[in-house]
């Protein structure tokens, strides 16, 4: 099925910009009303050494579990190892659901979904947003506005990626809009500062609580992965009926914009800017007292008064400091010291929230998946040095991928990586940006593993040069291929000729396993109910415009 708009399309155009996996345009979108086609869709109803191995598949209990996990596993998307196609997705806007706990602009959802179902996308992914759902009070959960949003992806025949989103939004260049973490929550933090991530500075980050305290009893009698575990289960509750079917994946947040990480260079009031470095998060007291029994059991006592102190600030360059240079002290026996708790905290913090997950979701028939992130400058240095201080202990002479990627296995979890678009030659020279290179380890590290692999653009683009990239990686040989992609992010300029073509191009190229595929152009009287075309209207109809504001 193919979808294409022609350049008199009367849909709004606004600047360019360029975004990251949070940013979002907050302009409104016009969409021409018509005249709906006539077929109806259907639904288809520890820190020193961390080992992980295979679990086996889980089998439900009972004739009529076994019954419903087979009809529900039958509904997610499948992508058998041996079947080249790659189901195509794209984000929802940030404020699909408004604070208030409504749909947001219901009628340009409803446009925008039929759209892409014509386009051939196989869903789309929303974040259900810790601090909306859960912000009226400790387990006081409002899923109604994305009840909505379910029964409307339903009704076009289309799945939904659900993430898990335990960070807030804003506070990041581009951002259109603001969701803190729950008021309730942020009331504990007002009363305890430690409870967030804090640079040797002693500035601290709301974005997301401290992994340090995830098994503390610090949110009102409730670790933060007990709340995390019981927001999941809320969800699964209130749309159990749904999980498995329409809803074919949730993604679970771990970090800040919803990837496994430290918030190590937070864009914020200008604290950090690209290609810098970054600074490690480690100084709230919890991670502190984590560091120094760690040092003390390792007979290192003296090493876990606090984190590297030449490790410069958030804007240096590597060479700008003695721990990052070429020879500096990331490769010494104290950098490898600090590297391996401060990554292995993370991966402990990975391993129990996806665990929880699990645990809530396992036999839905749904996919789960976390996210991590492509920090790709400096990826040609020897420390690379930006992955290190987000906790990626991946250097020129230890591979920091393949550890994560084997913890997603044990739980059998999706890895969803981004910079999927990216290509080396794009990139400013100063940066030592290696974006393909990355891609290429994480894509070796998640076949040797066996963990499945699936994508994301890092920034806006339109263009046929960043498809390419996406369907040549898929492709590749180096690793292994994908088994979704989710596009960033539906908005006005997505609809816009030229880059509807695009889209269209790229979905069906990716359907085909990365064919380059004939193009066939619709034509003006289709009157078959097969495709749905959408900007050429003809002139003896009458059109009504809608601007949904």
């Amino acid at each position: 099925m193919e979808l294409t708009l022609n350049s008199s399309s009367s849909l709004i155009k606004r600047k360019d910009t360029k975004s990251s996996r949070n940013h979002e345009s907050s302009s409104n979108m016009s969409f021409a009303k018509m005249k709906p086609p006539t077929y109806q869709f259907q639904a288809k109803s520890s820190v020193k050494e961390m080992k992980f191995t295979h679990e086996k598949t889980f089998k439900p209990e009972g004739e009529e579990a076994t019954e419903r996990w087979e009809k529900l596993h039958v509904l997610s998307y499948p992508h058998p190892k041996n079947d080249s196609s790659v189901p195509v997705f794209v984000m929802l806007p940030l404020d699909t659901v408004t604070m208030s706990g409504h749909l947001n602009k219901p009628r340009a959802m409803n446009a925008s979904l039929m759209a892409l179902k014509g386009a051939g996308v196989e869903g789309v992914m929303v974040d259900a947003w810790w601090g909306l759902v859960e912000k009226d009070g400790p387990m006081n959960y409002n899923w109604e506005g994305y009840a909505e949003l379910i029964q409307m992806v339903q009704k076009h025949g289309l799945k939904l990626q659900v993430v898990m989103s335990f960070h807030q939004c804003g506070g990041n260049v581009g951002d259109s809009c603001s969701i803190p973490l729950p008021p309730w929550v942020l009331e504990e933090i007002s009363k305890n500062p430690d409870l967030v991530y804090t640079d040797k500075s002693g500035r601290r980050n709301p974005e997301y609580i401290s992994l340090g305290c995830d098994s503390v009893p610090v949110l009102r009698g409730r670790t933060p992965i007990q709340v995390y575990s019981d927001f999941m289960r809320s969800f699964r509750e209130r749309f159990d009926h749904y999980i498995g079917g329409v809803i074919a994946e949730i993604q679970v947040g771990m970090g800040p914009c919803g990837e496994l990480r430290y918030p190590s260079y937070p864009e914020s009031n200008g604290t950090w800017r690209f290609p810098g470095i970054g600074e490690f998060q480690c100084y709230d007291k919890y991670m502190r007292s984590s560091l120094q029994a760690y040092a003390e059991s390792v007979g290192k006592t003296n090493w876990g008064t606090s984190g590297p102190h030449d490790a410069g600030e958030y804007k240096n360059l590597p060479e700008d400091t003695e721990f990052f240079r070429r020879d500096g002290t990331w490769n010494s026996e104290y950098g490898k010291f600090f590297m391996e708790w401060y990554s292995g905290k993370l991966l402990e913090h990975g391993d129990k929230l996806l665990a929880s997950a699990k645990g809530v979701f396992q036999g839905t028939g749904a996919k789960l998946s976390g996210k991590v992130a492509g920090i790709h400058w400096h990826y040609n240095t020897r420390s690379h040095a930006a992955e290190l201080t987000a906790g990626y202990y991946n250097t020129r002479n230890h591979d920091g991928y393949l550890p994560i990627a084997k913890m997603f296995n044990k739980h059998g979890i999706v890895l969803n990586f981004t910079c999927m678009e990216m290509k080396d030659g794009e990139q400013p020279e100063h940066a030592n940006c290696s974006p393909e290179g990355l891609v290429k380890q994480v894509q070796s590290a998640t076949r040797q593993a066996g963990t499945e692999l699936a994508g994301e653009n890092a920034l806006e683009r339109y263009d046929s040069s960043a498809f390419g990239q996406v369907v040549a990686t898929n492709r590749s040989d180096s690793g292994n291929g994908l088994t979704a992609f989710t596009y960033l992010r539906m908005n006005k300029r997505l609809f816009e000729g030229q880059n509807w073509q695009q889209l269209v191009e790229f979905v069906k190229k990716m359907k085909e396993g990365g064919g380059d595929g004939r193009r066939r152009q619709l034509s003006e009287e289709d009157t078959t109910g097969s495709d749905l075309y959408v900007g050429f209207v003809r002139k003896s109809r009458k059109v009504e415009e809608a601007s949904l504001v």
